[in-house]
């Protein structure tokens, strides 16, 4: 069932970082949202047809509230409009979409929850929820603006890397896990391309289950559009070639089921 345009009313909104913004809205979605998931948000700029995609950082159900994490991307984006907004003004959103984290496959088990840039944000909520053996949280950021930090300590045990080394280790979430030997059972990803490229070949390398959140530009966000594929190992039922939307069947996948 195609989900319906809601208009949804801004809680807050703070600058976390340089160009990153966090914004609490209240909404019907935080009733049936999972970490993992995520909105398809609309500008108010009639000129601009198509939503954002942006990742659910944290649910709040009692309070019927999502907070979403976003990075602008540039002037006049979607974006950069959304940054302009204040407490008491609305927007229209789509939501919760996609598929989210295997949370139940953690239990008991020692896990990494990766993120890397604006993949940082839907970690949090993971973060918040799972129940494993070992909690292992490593984020990875660009410089020592590292933003939601003190949200991920009270929610595991936090590693960094920064780009820069301004902040933990040097280099990227692959480069502290093999620096400080850390080890798990299961990974949890969520981040850039080349990220998760590498992710995907250290999991399978180490036969660790993987599961990873792809980010791709999306238009329709429900899966009609064919805008936003991967290519996979099994036949997808609506187009019958090797592929699957990521806004619809993901983002969350099994790494082994995707090629990136």
């Amino acid at each position: 069932m195609t989900k319906k345009k809601e208009q949804v009313q801004i809680i807050s909104q703070v600058q976390l970082a340089e160009g990153i913004f966090s914004m609490w809205i209240c909404t019907e979605a935080a009733k049936t949202a999972k970490p993992g998931q995520f909105l398809s948000m609309y500008t108010n700029d009639g000129t601009k047809l198509l939503p954002r995609p942006i990742s659910i950082c944290e649910i709040d159900r009692e309070g019927g509230a999502l907070r979403v994490v976003y990075r602008v991307t540039g002037e006049n984006t979607g974006t950069e409009q959304f940054s302009r907004m204040k407490a008491g003004e609305s927007l229209f959103i789509v939501g919760p979409l996609g598929n989210g984290f295997p949370l139940e496959e953690a239990k008991g088990k020692k896990a990494f929850l990766m993120g890397g840039g604006i993949g940082v944000p839907p970690i949090l909520e993971l973060a918040k929820e799972m129940d494993c053996g070992k909690k292992q949280i490593i984020a990875g950021y660009r410089d020592r603006q590292t933003f939601l930090r003190e949200e991920f300590e009270k929610n595991g045990e936090l590693f960094i890397s920064t780009e820069d080394g301004s902040v933990g280790v040097k280099g990227n979430v692959l480069d502290a896990v093999r620096e400080l030997g850390l080890e798990a059972d299961i990974i949890f990803a969520c981040g850039p391309t080349p990220m998760l490229r590498a992710i995907k070949q250290y999991a399978e390398e180490k036969g660790i289950t993987c599961y990873i959140s792809l980010e791709e530009r999306m238009a329709c966000g429900i899966g009609a559009c064919l805008g936003c594929v991967c290519k996979t190992k099994e036949k997808d039922a609506h187009s019958n070639v090797n592929n699957k939307r990521i806004c619809k069947d993901g983002p969350v996948f099994l790494s082994t089921e995707v090629e990136i």
